[in-house]
């Protein structure tokens, strides 16, 4: 008689509860996929920390108010960005913010009295006068109380984001590492193919019986070390299968895909992990160049528009101190470098590496140079300054 197999394709008892195990006479195996939301992306890791690189950068920048010159104010707009409402703090607001824009390509912040929301389910169109319009839940929003950030692509009315470039390769990335982190969060898949030399039929009561105990058994091996003996009758025997999960080219798969989601945050993943290996700094400052800037840059625009009249000279700015991203000891030589060419005084340095200011005449004042000389009592000529050798520095330093 014929060999007649039946699998039962499960990983563990909490296979079953996920519904990847079909009835014993199905003789189908399911796996699953996942697609890409806005709820679910940031559990691809990769995705995740870009976006968080990027966002805590806006996130910690400073922002601020300046007239036409230049010059920094106060205003009342500054007391709304750092309570924009009852449930968001201001750094929880910008990285909201930036996240929606980076994965929808569009974000539209909302001016509601004295508090600023993100308003979702926003529908936007354009009239015969190329004026937008905006809609939620089929009510029209005055267009000086709502703003459309577009993360710009190809359209004037809709931004692009990550969700929509690059749909396919975010799917396909996400439910590779699915499988992967499926297989080894369960120990391993484990199948089994039950051989007889009989027809399996489901109306012979002592033969479901006798399979159902079999396959009990199998799902008891919950760890590697419990050891299982089944005795079997006549005609059965068990083998097991191997995983069809190939590890060696599902990694390869993701060593490739993965790069490439940079691409759609606008960074090239290979230069700016080997730039943060060797360099933090360098490797802040490129993300910096690269995504960051262009991105507050646009926020500016749009939050000096929604709280400021066409009219004004006054413009919302975000500033970023990029020492926030350095190591300490970098951060300690930096500070010890600009010191010494005149650049900021001791008690300024001392507030960057968080030490508190001395306030005293000698640490407010401005040095220059190697010696630590105030400028205004320094006898600098252009010979003190300039380098040489040994003959023209002892005379540049005569009179020190």
């Amino acid at each position: 008689m014929g060999i007649r197999d039946s699998f039962s394709n499960m990983l563990y008892r909490m296979a079953e509860k996920r519904g990847w195990v079909e009835d014993i006479y199905s003789q189908s195996i399911r796996y699953g996929g996942i697609f890409a939301t806005d709820q679910n992306i940031l559990s691809s890791s990769d995705v995740y920390e870009l976006m968080q690189d990027i966002s805590n950068q806006i996130a910690l920048a400073d922002i601020v108010v300046e007239n036409e010159n230049g010059k920094e104010i106060d205003d009342p707009v500054l007391k709304y960005l750092k309570n924009p409402n009852n449930y968001l703090t201001q750094f929880e607001f910008m990285k909201l913010m930036t996240n929606s824009y980076l994965l929808n390509g569009e974000v539209f912040p909302i001016l509601d009295g004295d508090q600023i929301h993100l308003a979702s389910n926003v529908y936007t169109e354009l009239d015969n006068r190329l004026i937008e319009h905006f809609k939620i839940n089929g009510i029209e929003i005055p267009s000086f109380m709502i703003r459309h950030v577009k993360n710009m692509g190809a359209s004037h009315l809709k931004g692009v984001g990550i969700l929509n470039i690059g749909k396919n390769t975010l799917n396909g990335v996400m439910s590779a590492e699915k499988v992967l982190t499926d297989k080894y969060a369960k120990g391993g898949l484990l199948a089994f193919m039950l051989k007889l030399d009989a027809h399996i039929n489901p109306s012979n009561a002592a033969q479901s019986k006798f399979i159902k105990a079999i396959l009990n058994q199998l799902e008891g091996i919950d760890e590697s070390r419990t050891i299982k003996m089944i005795p079997l009758g006549k005609g059965y025997s068990i083998d097991a299968l191997e995983s069809p999960i190939d590890d060696d080219k599902i990694l390869s798969y993701l060593n490739v895909y993965k790069k490439d989601l940079g691409k759609f945050l606008g960074v090239n993943v290979e230069t700016y992990t080997a730039l943060i290996k060797t360099d933090v700094e360098k490797g802040m400052m490129y993300l910096h160049n690269k995504a960051v800037k262009h991105i507050m840059k646009n926020f500016s625009e749009h939050l000096t528009a929604l709280f400021f009249d066409k009219n004004s000279d006054k413009k919302i700015k975000f500033k970023i101190n990029i020492l926030d991203f350095v190591p300490y000891s970098t951060k300690t030589n930096i500070g010890y470098n600009i010191v010494r060419t005149g650049i900021t005084s001791p008690d300024n340095v001392a507030e960057m590496l968080g030490f508190p200011k001395q306030n005293t005449p000698e640490t407010q004042a401005i040095y220059i140079s190697n010696d630590l000389t105030e400028i205004g009592k320094k006898k600098a000529t252009d010979d003190s300054l300039k380098g040489g050798d040994d003959n023209s520095k002892e005379k540049g330093n005569e009179g020190i």
